[in-house]
C-alpha cells in the first residue's frame, strides 16, 4: 500500500469522527450547517468540538478551545480536520479561517466545500494563500449528506422537503367522516416527534388542521420545537384550535391578511400566483431550511406532482384496515433507501431520484 493511501485512510478516520461530532448538533444549528472538527498531533486527538447551537461558537473554535494546557504547544504542529470548509466571513462569529492562521496550524483536511455564497471556496483560498497545506474531498459524499438541508437551501433556494404520512394496510390515511383515524402506534409516534425535532418547520393543510386539531409539536421527544406552517387560504381555522395558541412560532399562509404578533404570523399570499412556489419563496425569505410535510392527502400530492420533495417516509400499519376512507397519496420518482419495522408499523424511507 502506498504512503498516499495510508494518509488518505487516516484522514478518513478523523473526518468520520468529525461527522459523528457534527451530528450531535442536529436540530440546534439551523440555519447554520452541522460541523465537527478534530485536532490531531502524531496520530493522537488532542482536541475536538462541534457547532452546538446557532449563533454560538463554530466547531473549529470549540475544537481548539478543548485542547488541554499541556498540549497547547503542539497546536502549530498538528492537523486540523473539519467536515465543512472553514468560514472566511464575519457572521454571528469571526471567520474560522482567521483562527487557523492565528494558531499557525500547518495542515487542514476538509470533508466538503461550503456552498454558502459568503464562503464558496474563500476559506480554502485564504488558507492556501497563507501557505497552509489543504486537503479536500475526504468522505465528501458523507459530509454532503450530513448537511443535505443546508446544501439544498443554498443551492436550490428552497427548504429541504420531507414528506410523511401514515396509512392503513389497504392504503387509506383517514376516515371520510370527521372521526380521527389513529394509524401509527405509540413507539412510532415517538419517532415521528424525533423527526419533528430535526426539521425547521412542519406543514399541514386546512382540512388536516380542521379535522385533527393537531398541536404539531414534539412533546414526545426533546429539542427545538418546529415552526408550525399551515395553509389556510380563507382563514377557516377557529382561533380556539391548538395551531393558533401562540405556544410556538406559527405561520398561517392565507389570501386575506398580513399581520404579525407574538408567535403568530398571518402571511398573505397572492391568489393570482402559484400557491406552492409562493410558500417555498416565503420560507426561503424567512430562512426556514427544512419542512416536514405531514399532510393531508391534497397537500402531500401537490408536493409530489410538482416534484418538489427530497425525502419521504411512509408508515404502514400492517394490522389495520378500513373499508373506505381517504386514499393515501401516490409517490412517484421514488427510490427506497431504508425500511424498518416497529411492532405493527412498517416504515419505508424514500429519496426523490428525479
Amino acid at each position: 500500500m502506498s504512503p498516499h493511501n495510508n494518509v488518505e485512510i487516516i484522514d478518513e478516520v478523523y473526518i468520520k469522527r468529525c461527522i459523528q461530532l457534527a451530528a450531535l448538533g442536529s436540530g440546534f444549528t439551523a440555519p447554520n450547517p452541522m460541523v465537527g472538527s478534530v485536532l490531531v498531533y502524531k496520530n493522537k486527538i488532542i482536541g475536538e468540538g462541534y457547532h452546538q447551537i446557532y449563533g454560538q461558537a463554530h466547531a473549529e473554535v470549540n475544537c481548539i478551545n478543548s485542547v488541554a494546557d499541556e498540549d497547547k504547544s503542539f497546536i502549530n504542529q498538528s492537523t486540523l480536520y473539519v467536515s465543512l470548509e472553514p468560514c472566511a466571513h464575519f457572521g454571528k462569529t469571526p471567520p474560522c479561517a482567521d483562527l487557523i492562521l492565528k494558531y499557525n496550524i500547518p495542515r487542514v483536511v476538509i470533508g466538503c466545500l461550503d456552498p454558502f455564497v459568503e464562503v464558496q471556496g474563500r476559506g480554502i483560498e485564504k488558507l492556501v494563500n497563507a501557505g497552509i497545506k489543504v486537503t479536500t474531498g475526504i468522505l465528501e459524499k458523507d459530509c454532503l449528506e450530513l448537511n443535505k438541508r443546508f446544501i439544498t437551501f443554498q443551492l436550490k433556494k428552497r427548504p429541504f422537503i420531507v414528506l410523511k404520512w401514515a396509512e392503513t394496510a389497504n392504503h387509506f390515511i383517514g376516515n371520510n367522516n370527521d372521526e380521527r383515524l389513529l394509524i401509527s402506534n405509540k413507539l412510532t409516534n415517538k419517532l415521528i416527534h424525533k423527526w419533528r425535532s430535526e426539521e425547521a418547520a412542519i406543514l399541514v393543510g386546512t382540512k388536516t388542521a380542521l379535522k385533527d386539531n393537531p398541536s404539531l409539536n414534539n412533546r414526545l421527544w426533546y429539542g427545538k420545537q418546529p415552526i408550525r406552517l399551515v395553509i389556510d387560504k380563507q382563514l377557516e381555522i377557529p382561533i380556539t384550535h391548538y395551531l393558533l395558541n401562540k405556544e410556538q412560532q406559527t405561520i398561517v399562509f392565507n389570501y386575506l391578511i398580513d399581520s404579525e404578533e407574538l408567535n403568530l404570523h398571518y402571511y398573505q399570499l397572492n391568489k393570482e400566483k402559484e400557491l406552492l412556489q409562493q410558500i417555498l419563496d416565503a420560507c426561503y425569505k424567512l430562512n426556514i431550511q427544512s419542512i416536514l410535510v405531514e399532510g393531508g392527502n391534497k397537500t402531500l400530492q401537490t408536493f409530489i406532482e410538482a416534484g418538489i420533495w427530497d425525502e419521504a417516509r411512509i408508515i404502514t400499519n400492517k394490522e389495520l384496515t378500513i373499508t373506505d376512507g381517504i386514499v393515501a397519496p401516490m409517490l412517484t420518482n421514488a427510490v427506497i433507501t431504508n425500511e424498518i419495522n416497529i411492532a405493527s408499523d412498517h416504515i419505508m424511507y424514500f429519496k426523490n431520484y428525479a
